[in-house]
């Protein structure tokens, strides 16, 4: 007798039931149509996605450190780590250049900005002060100073990730320095912490609807789907933009490592979708670490170079700032010639390395960059108040691509990449099976239903088992 298929509604309720992916997906759907139906009621919902960051943010220091801890002791050669640091560095400038020059040539061919007229003597600074609390962008000798802690746990309790990693770099280098005999204790330790960590991260990740909901009802509810009409030639252009740099990584990406970009988006399909809901890459990096270390990138590359690329290689942000100056600069009727262009790329280049976790950041780069022209009112930076989270997805997506990508890049550059397990993950030969826990492990290698079973940090791993089988 034939087993029965199951009827529509239930396989519709088992995918709902144990894919993120689809309860994410569902959760953004429902957010938009809140925001539109109720945008009144919409933006109660703001905690939602607010305590879910919030829950993010306190497991990204203590993972970073143990990450990087972890693998420069395994390593075992401090000097490959710093070869990682510096490869990874050349990587970000040469990135984040390219995308402020695309985004450039792409406003010159475009112009979003003609034919809008403004007059700069109607805009004002206060909303501009109000987005970004009156704050600035730190000078050179500011953020090098910022990145040294003041003290070990206010590196953690502040949350600074430039922080965290030195303080992370200092203790691995004490560990080699001193050897397995004399601390035989502390890397099993730090091991085992970060196994927590992680746990942690797969009971937080099952909040991730709730805070996809909320972040879309808020945004929809507070500035509705009429901003898109009013600034349709912007919106369109910066995500046309992104999709040629997108397009770039995967170029790059394919010549450098022979991996897919595609197969990868496949890969953290959930983990992109959630930043997309939420706007913050943040809230995924716990995850798309783990699932780069599971890809095959060594740890000790994944735990610097993508921690560091969230403060220094912004390239979603270069593409956006590149053509919101020369967008603000249009709709006031400001005429940059080719050398003013070439200072825009030069003042970008080194206000968009201080920009992460400062609150209205963009905003501070863009007015750091008129006044750096003297030919664009400061006030002229209010246009983008209102499309500015629109812009949000643009970024993140970006952002997260070209951090990603950069991993594996700088991996396979110093030899710490696995290109034949990045492959069959990629392809899905090797799965991942997030429900299953070690101690189910054991039990289901035992029953015979599937070859090659075994657990990898935490997590049962099925090879030659396709996904979705």
């Amino acid at each position: 007798m034939p087993p029965s298929v199951p009827s529509l509604p239930r396989r519709v309720a088992r995918i709902l039931r144990t894919s993120l992916f689809a309860q994410v997906a569902c959760a953004l759907v429902l957010g938009i149509l809140v925001g539109k139906l109720w945008p009144d009621v919409a933006t109660d919902f703001q905690p939602l996605g607010d305590g879910f960051t919030r829950l993010i943010k306190t497991i990204i220091s203590p993972l970073v450190f143990c990450v990087v801890v972890v693998g420069i002791a395994k390593a075992g050669d401090l000097k490959a780590f710093g070869r990682i640091g510096l490869k990874a560095l050349i990587w970000f400038e040469v990135a984040s250049t390219a995308a402020l020059i695309i985004g450039l040539v792409l406003a010159n061919l475009v112009q979003p900005g003609s034919g809008m007229h403004v007059d700069p003597s109607t805009l004002s600074t206060s909303a501009v002060d109000a987005k970004t609390g009156g704050g600035s962008l730190p000078s050179t000798t500011e953020f090098v100073l910022n990145a040294l802690p003041t003290s070990f746990i206010g590196a953690f309790a502040e949350n600074s990730l430039l922080q965290v990693l030195l303080l992370a770099c200092l203790v691995g280098a004490a560990l080699l320095h001193l050897g397995h005999t004399k601390v035989p204790q502390v890397l099993p330790a730090i091991e085992q912490a970060q196994e927590i960590i992680f746990a942690i991260v797969g009971f937080v990740m099952r909040l991730a609807p709730l805070a996809v909901f909320g972040a879309m009802a808020v945004l929809v509810g507070q500035y509705g789907l009429g901003v898109i009409k009013t600034y349709a030639k912007l919106i369109i252009l910066c995500y046309v933009a992104a999709a040629l740099f997108v397009a770039l990584l995967a170029v790059a990406l394919r010549m450098v490592t022979g991996l897919s970009l595609w197969k990868f988006l496949r890969y953290i399909r959930e983990e992109m979708l959630l930043a997309l809901g939420t706007a913050s890459t943040e809230s995924v990096m716990p995850r798309v670490m783990q699932k780069l270390r599971k890809a095959g990138a060594r740890d000790d590359a994944v735990g610097l170079v993508l921690p560091t690329g969230y403060s220094f290689n912004l390239d979603g942000a270069s593409l956006y700032l590149s053509i919101g100056t020369l967008f603000i600069a249009q709709a006031v009727g400001v005429d940059l010639d080719l050398g003013q262009q070439i200072t825009v790329v030069l003042v970008l280049m080194l206000t968009s390395k201080g920009m992460a976790g400062i609150p209205g950041s963009a905003f501070l780069a863009l007015s750091a960059t008129a006044s750096s022209l003297g030919a664009i009112p400061a006030g002229a930076v209010a246009l983008l108040l209102g499309v500015d989270r629109i812009m949000d997805s643009m970024r993140v997506v970006t952002n997260l691509l070209g951090n990603c990508v950069a991993v594996f890049a700088v991996s396979r550059w110093e030899g710490a990449l696995d290109i034949e397990r990045a492959k069959r993950v990629l392809d899905g030969e090797i799965t991942v099976v997030e429900e299953a826990v070690v101690e189910g492990a054991g039990e289901a290698a035992g029953e015979g239903d599937v070859a090659n079973e075994g657990v990898v940090s935490g997590r049962l791993v099925k090879e030659g088992v396709p996904e979705g089988s």
